[in-house]
């Protein structure tokens, strides 16, 4: 077998075993229903609220912690955006976030600068060859911009970057800042979950849900990030 395919091959059995490993534990504690019902999700707020209150910095090193395996290991970090609005609000969820997220795709473009690089290299370089004279230019500056429009899957934005010999301190700097635009409103949305908790003893009506400022403000406000860079990738991406 060739040594491009031994390397595919392990990196897709390690990243079931890591999928697999993570459901296992938690479905192992909790049923899927019990998981996703309102008063499992409210009940677990309450405990995360009161840890986050009695030690702030304990919770925050086990999420940053656990970011940096999570997108190194599963490569995407939407759920972890949710997941800090929600438990530590919009501006702590954000600074964790963002610390953790960026530290995981760092690692994960060393490990892929050892050891894929040839293979990314032989599979993207035809479809982005217009862009390796754009990061001789300015690496920070075009990788900056890369992340912030983004326009390919949040896994491939850590590796592509190999073909084009980006250094690292450029590429965490350039993903801790293109990334802040995006990850605040996701992190907003998971914020605006714990203020609708607050607020209803009950499980709201969808309805609710969708009409509450707290909501679709963010959401919106998202949608118009998308249609902003789907107009910057036009111009970024032209040959």
């Amino acid at each position: 077998m060739e040594k491009s395919k031994k390397v595919k091959l392990f990196i897709g059995l390690f990243y079931i075993f890591t999928v697999s490993l993570i459901l296992y534990f938690f479905f192992s504690k909790f049923t899927f229903q019990e998981a996703t019902s309102y008063d499992w999700i409210k009940n677990n707020r309450d405990y995360f609220y009161e840890l986050r209150q009695s030690n702030l910095f304990l919770l925050a090193v086990l999420f940053i912690l656990f970011a940096i395996l999570w997108v190194f290991a599963a490569g995407f970090g939407t759920p972890l955006a949710l997941f800090a609005g929600f438990i530590f609000g919009k501006w702590f969820g954000l600074l964790f976030a963002v610390i953790g997220m960026s530290i995981g795709a760092t690692l994960l473009y060393i490990f892929a600068n050892f050891f894929l690089k040839k293979m990314i290299r032989d599979k993207f370089i035809n479809k982005f060859k217009n862009l390796e004279e754009k990061f001789k230019k300015s690496e920070f500056l075009y990788l900056l911009i890369f992340r912030f429009i983004g326009g390919v899957p949040f896994q491939i934005q850590n590796v592509l970057p190999c073909i084009f010999n980006v250094k690292v301190h450029n590429f965490f700097w350039s993903t801790f800042l293109g990334m802040i635009p995006s990850l605040f409103l996701m992190i907003s949305i998971g914020s605006g979950l714990e203020d609708i908790i607050d607020k209803n003893l009950e499980a709201p009506k969808m309805i609710d849900l969708i009409t509450s400022p707290s909501i679709y403000v963010p959401i919106l406000a998202f949608f118009g990030l998308i249609l902003i860079t789907i107009i910057l990738r036009k111009l970024f991406y032209k040959n």
